[in-house]
């Protein structure tokens, strides 16, 4: 994939890093000369310009760009790309970092976010993740609003250990994407059995949430 990241800061070059390791193309975008340390990642394409004017996004090539990222550290400036990304080019994938938790509600997809990542949530949903046991954790949402990814760590007395995944009776619009278990990660088939310290993934609609989380719970 061809992929444009506006935001050559500490998150945006480690962001260009690992997409350019697993085989992609990246362009890292920034208006701030001090931020173009191309040595700190030499296989990228670098451009000094504004990524919020048209003619720097033209110069981008975004017409040919499969996914945009708006990781700058400022939030009016990642919902400004991310709309232009969106409506002036039809870039299929938008991705765009929350600095500030207030502003959350307003990246959604009338400013063009598909993906809209918090990372004050996402620390706190870490931390939560990791002192809990049986409690429902949203890591990520899709889509503000219509679809999350939740986790969940399967307690021993969870009534659906033991059971087949095929089994039981998921909510519906959730779905068990992957299971990690000893440091391996699964993709769920029906014939496989949950165990007690599974870690499972869902993608669900924020309104079954509360319904998944009650099937998991000890009864």
């Amino acid at each position: 994939m061809r992929v444009t990241i506006a935001g050559a800061g500490a998150v945006g070059r480690s962001i260009a890093a690992e997409l350019l390791e697993n085989g992609h193309e990246v362009l890292l975008i920034d208006i701030d000369p001090k931020a173009i340390k191309i040595d700190s990642v030499p296989q990228a394409e670098w451009l000094l310009a504004d990524a919020c004017e048209i003619s720097s996004l033209d110069e981008a090539g975004l017409n040919n760009c499969h996914v945009v990222i708006a990781s700058t550290g400022d939030d009016k400036t990642n919902l400004v790309v991310s709309l232009l990304a969106k409506t002036e080019y039809g870039v299929p994938r938008v991705v765009a970092r929350i600095n500030h938790p207030k502003n959350e509600w307003l990246f959604n997809e009338s400013w063009g976010v598909d993906v809209a990542v918090s990372t004050p949530r996402l620390l706190s949903a870490l931390v939560e993740e990791a002192v809990s046991v049986g409690d429902l954790v949203r890591l990520m949402t899709f889509r503000q609003g219509q679809a999350n990814l939740v986790e969940l760590t399967l307690p021993e007395d969870a009534p659906v250990v033991g059971q087949r995944a095929g089994s039981v009776p998921w909510p519906q619009d959730s779905a068990l994407v992957a299971i990690l278990r000893e440091g391996r990660v699964l993709v769920p088939t029906d014939d496989d059995p949950l165990e007690a310290g599974d870690e499972l993934l869902f993608v669900a609609n924020q309104e079954v949430e509360q319904e998944l989380a009650h099937l998991l719970a000890p009864h």
